[in-house]
C-alpha cells in the first residue's frame, strides 16, 4: 500500500452515461442556458458601463407628442428639446428602480413587480 488515493471507479460510469444519453436522443445536444440570473446581473453590469439612451427615440419622440397634444394642439418641438426630456425621463427612471432594487433587497426579495 503506498498510502495514495484508490482511483475513482464512477468516472467511466458517468461517460458511459453521457454517451448513451446523447445516443438515446440522436446526438441532439441541448442548447447552453445560464443559470437564472445571470444574464441579468451581465446586462446591470453593461447597462452600467455605457452612456447611451436606452429607449428608442422615435417612439419616445411619438409618446412626447401625444402627450403635447392633449394640452395643445400644433405644438412644435426642437429636437434638443425631445432630447433632453428623453435624458430627464430616463434618468428618473433609473433612479426609480435603483430605489425600487434597494426596497427589495431590505424586504429580502429577489423579484421587483409593478
Amino acid at each position: 500500500n503506498t498510502g495514495g488515493k484508490a482511483p475513482r471507479k464512477h468516472i467511466a460510469h458517468k461517460q458511459a452515461k453521457k454517451s448513451s444519453a446523447a445516443a438515446a436522443t440522436g446526438g441532439v445536444k441541448k442548447p447552453h442556458r445560464f443559470r437564472p440570473g445571470t444574464v441579468a446581473l451581465r446586462e446591470i453590469r453593461r447597462f452600467q458601463k455605457s452612456t447611451e439612451l436606452l429607449i428608442r427615440k422615435l417612439p419616445f419622440q411619438r409618446l412626447v407628442r401625444e402627450i403635447a397634444q392633449e394640452y395643445k394642439s400644433d405644438l412644435r418641438f426642437q429636437s434638443q428639446a425631445v432630447l433632453a426630456l428623453q435624458e430627464a425621463a430616463e434618468a428618473y427612471m433609473v433612479g426609480l428602480f435603483e430605489d425600487t432594487n434597494l426596497c427589495a433587497i431590505h424586504a429580502k426579495r429577489v423579484t421587483i413587480m409593478p
